[in-house]
Formats: structure tokens, C-alpha cells, sequence
């Protein structure tokens, strides 16, 4: 197994996706010996957001590229790389104005890219990042999967729908929720979260004891 695990909550030491999407990473590798493990911090290393080299760059020969051309599609294509060679990714994110944070965002609009990860056909547009298992983890104050604020919720709705766009369709989501509602809220929230993070490394594991046979 081969995970990418993507970090980008603003609240460095203090965040809660980050934690539980690390537990849950480092449980994964625990379970299997062979698996590998490519930590991407978008926080440490933010990746650039995209601009006019960008647009105009992955677009362009590589050999007509200038230098900052070359420079931003380089770094595109090591996110990209990243992507590929994981068959697990996990992404973690808090939830902020309603939405991922910027960071992420970034790092999606890096892996989106015409001719790499989707095409258009004739029936329209193809995903091709396909085989990829996918965890969401998501940490907001309120509770957004039930209730009124449901409709409030553009995060996990936004992320099936652009990793879908690109073939990723299998999807489990995480949630942290209500961390903004007091200590106890939080350790609920927390140990909810976990218990999740246990049952999906047990059902992992189940599966390829399966797949061995």
C-alpha cells in the first residue's frame, strides 16, 4: 500500500484533522509492513497558487518554457507525481468560511490539470486518476453532516465533486465535528473521530487478507 497523506490546516500543532489524519495514516502503515508513506505539509511548503506562468506554462512545450514557467509546472508535476504513485490518499483539511482551506485548494488546483488527470472525448469529460482510495478528513466547530447547516457545508460536496471529476470516486469521510462547542465537545468529537479511523484500518486490512487469498 502506498499512502499520500495531504496536511493543510492553518493551526499547525493544534489541529484536530491533522491529528486524526495522521493517527489514521500511521495505524495504516502499522497494519502493513510494506507499506510507504509521502507526508505532503501545504502548510510547511505551500504550494504557489496558479498564475499567469502557470496557466500559460502547462500549456507550452517543455522546451519553450521560461524559467518560471518551467519552475511552477515543475512543481505541478511533482504534486502530480505524488498523486499517481499513491494508491491511498487521505486529506486533511479544517473547515474554514464554509469551505477546505486555501492551502488545499491549491493543491487541487495543481492536480487538475487538462491532458494529465482528466480529458474531454467525445462523451465528454474522463477522469484519469482512477484506482485510488480516498479519506476526507474534516474538522469544523459546528456540526454540518446533520441538521440546518447542512446546506452550509460547500467542503465535502466541493471535494466529491472536483476528485471525482478526475476519476477519484471512492470516498470515505471523516468528520470532526463541533470542536467549537467547549472541551467536552472536542474529546467527544475526537474519540468519535478515532473509532472511525479503527473500524476503517480494520475493514482495510479485512480486505486484503481477501485479496491474498
Amino acid at each position: 500500500m502506498s499512502i499520500l497523506l495531504v496536511t493543510s490546516s492553518p493551526r499547525g500543532s493544534a489541529s484536530h484533522s491533522t491529528r486524526i489524519a495522521t493517527e489514521f495514516a500511521e495505524k495504516l502503515v502499522a497494519a502493513d509492513p510494506s507499506a510507504t508513506l509521502v507526508v505532503r505539509d501545504l502548510v510547511a511548503n505551500p504550494l504557489p497558487h496558479i498564475d499567469p506562468d502557470y496557466s500559460t506554462g502547462i500549456y507550452t512545450p517543455a522546451e519553450s518554457r521560461t524559467p518560471r514557467q518551467a519552475e511552477v509546472v515543475g512543481v505541478s508535476d511533482t504534486v502530480l507525481d505524488e498523486l499517481f504513485a499513491a494508491d491511498t490518499i487521505i486529506l486533511a483539511t479544517g473547515f474554514i468560511n464554509f469551505n477546505i482551506s486555501s492551502t488545499l485548494k491549491s493543491w487541487v488546483d495543481h492536480i487538475a490539470r487538462a491532458g494529465k488527470t482528466f480529458a474531454y472525448g467525445e462523451n465528454g469529460p474522463k477522469g484519469l486518476v482512477t484506482g485510488k482510495k480516498v479519506y476526507i478528513v474534516l474538522a469544523s466547530g459546528g456540526i454540518y453532516s446533520e441538521g440546518a447547516a447542512v446546506q452550509m457545508d460547500h467542503a465535502i460536496p466541493y471535494l466529491r465533486s472536483v476528485l471525482g471529476f478526475i476519476g477519484m470516486t471512492d470516498i470515505d469521510v471523516i468528520r470532526i465535528e463541533g470542536v467549537g462547542m467547549g472541551p467536552d465537545a472536542v474529546t467527544a468529537a475526537l474519540a468519535k473521530a478515532s473509532t472511525k479511523v479503527d473500524a476503517l484500518v480494520a475493514l482495510v486490512a479485512s480486505e486484503q487478507v481477501v485479496a491474498a487469498a
